[in-house]
C-alpha cells in the first residue's frame, strides 16, 4: 500500500509502508476512502514539534472495513466507518463518563493518511454509516473524525447553549466548526475571528452573527462592542498559540468561560482569570462521545462541515496538502484514496 511518512520538517513523501495486519483480537483494518491534513500535523511540519525519525502521519479518515479481529462485534467487513482521532475502547471507567479521549486502554492510529489504517479498539472507536452513504456526504463524514467533533468540544466545553454570547479565535477549520457547533447549540451572538475573505465567508454560511478581523486589543475593543462592552460569555480558542490564547482572555466577561482545544504552545494567566471567575475547560475532543449526534446531523443533512475542505487532491499529492495549508493557500485539504 502507499501513505504518507513525515522524513522532517517540510518533508512529507508519498511512500510505500508495508500493509497493516491485525495484531490484536480489537483491531480491524479500513480502506481509506478520504483522508485530510490536520491544523496539528502542521507543528511536525513546520518544524515546531520535532520528527526524530521518519514516521506515518495522520489521524483523520473514513472508508470500509476490510478485516476485524475475532473479539469486534459493533462493525463488520464491508462497511463503511468514520472513527475520532484518539481511539477509546468505549467501556473503560472514563468512556463510560464520556472521558473518551483520555481512554484508560487508549492507543494512536500508525499514520492515517494511507490506502488502509489498522485501527485499534474498533468497537469502540468506529461508527458504521448505515449503508454506504451519498458521495456528496464523504467530506462532512470525514470532518467529523476531528475537526467538527474538536469545535464541538470546545463548544460543550465552554457551556455554550441558548442565549449565549461566543466568540471564536481561530479561523482554520476546528474555528470554523466551532462556529457552526456554536449555532447548532443555540448560542445568540457568535463572532467569527478572522481576517481572511475565504474563512469569513464559511463563517458566515455556518452561521456566524459577526465578522471580527481586527486581532490583538483592537480585536477585544471588537468583541466587547458587540458584548454590552463586558465581552464574550464564551470564548473558544481553536489554536493554541500564546497570542491567540492571549486574544481569548482578553475577549471572555469575568464569570465567563474559556473553551481550549488548541494544542497548546502558550501559556495561561491562570491568577487573573481565578480573580475574573473565568471557567477553563477543555483539551482534546471525546470524538466517540458526540460522533453518533454529530453523524445523524450530518446524514439528515442538517450540517455540513465538510465546507471546510477547500482543496481535494489524490494521496499522491499529499506533499501539496501540507505546503498548500502552510501556505495558508488552503483552509483544510482533502485526501482521496
Amino acid at each position: 500500500m502507499f501513505g504518507a511518512v513525515i522524513h522532517a520538517p517540510g518533508d512529507v513523501r508519498f511512500e510505500e509502508p508495508p500493509d497493516p495486519t491485525i495484531v490484536e483480537p480489537t483491531d480491524a483494518i479500513v480502506r481509506t476512502v478520504a483522508a485530510c491534513v490536520c491544523g496539528s500535523d502542521l507543528w511536525r511540519y513546520r518544524g515546531i514539534a520535532q520528527v526524530p525519525s521518519p514516521t506515518p502521519i495522520g489521524h483523520e479518515f473514513c472508508g470500509v472495513v476490510e478485516a476485524v479481529g475475532d473479539a469486534v462485534s459493533t462493525v463488520e467487513v464491508g462497511d463503511f466507518v468514520v472513527g475520532g482521532f484518539n481511539p477509546s475502547d468505549n467501556t473503560c471507567p472514563l468512556c463510560l463518563k464520556g472521558a473518551h479521549a483520555n481512554c484508560i486502554n487508549g492507543n494512536h492510529y500508525d499514520g492515517c493518511q494511507a490506502e488502509k489504517i489498522r485501527i485499534p479498539l474498533a468497537d469502540g472507536t468506529l461508527l458504521a454509516t448505515p449503508g454506504m452513504p451519498d458521495a456528496d456526504l464523504i467530506p462532512s463524514i470525514l470532518a467529523l473524525s476531528d475537526v467538527m467533533c474538536t469545535g464541538w468540544h470546545a463548544a460543550v466545553s465552554a457551556g455554550v447553549g441558548p442565549g449565549k454570547s461566543v466568540a471564536v479565535v481561530g479561523d482554520g477549520a476546528v474555528g470554523l466548526c466551532a462556529v457552526l457547533a456554536s449555532v447548532q447549540l443555540g448560542a445568540e451572538v457568535v463572532i467569527a475571528m478572522s481576517r481572511h475573505a475565504d474563512r469569513q465567508r464559511v463563517a458566515t454560511e455556518f452561521g456566524a452573527t459577526h465578522i471580527v478581523a481586527d486581532r490583538d486589543e483592537a480585536g477585544i475593543a471588537a468583541v466587547k462592542e458587540l458584548t454590552d462592552g463586558i465581552g464574550a460569555d464564551c470564548v473558544l480558542e481553536c489554536v493554541g498559540t500564546e497570542s491567540s490564547r492571549q486574544q481569548a482572555v482578553g475577549c471572555v466577561r469575568d464569570g465567563g468561560n474559556l473553551g481550549l482545544v488548541g494544542v497548546p504552545h502558550g501559556d495561561l494567566p491562570v491568577n487573573e482569570l481565578f480573580w475574573r471567575n473565568v471557567g477553563i475547560k477543555g483539551g482534546p475532543a471525546h470524538c466517540r462521545a458526540y460522533l453518533p449526534e454529530l453523524l445523524d446531523l450530518v446524514l439528515a443533512r442538517k450540517i455540513n462541515p465538510g465546507l471546510v475542505f477547500d482543496l481535494e487532491l489524490p494521496l499522491a499529492e499529499v506533499a501539496e496538502g501540507y505546503a498548500a495549508m502552510d501556505e495558508r493557500r488552503a483552509i483544510k485539504s482533502l485526501l482521496r484514496i
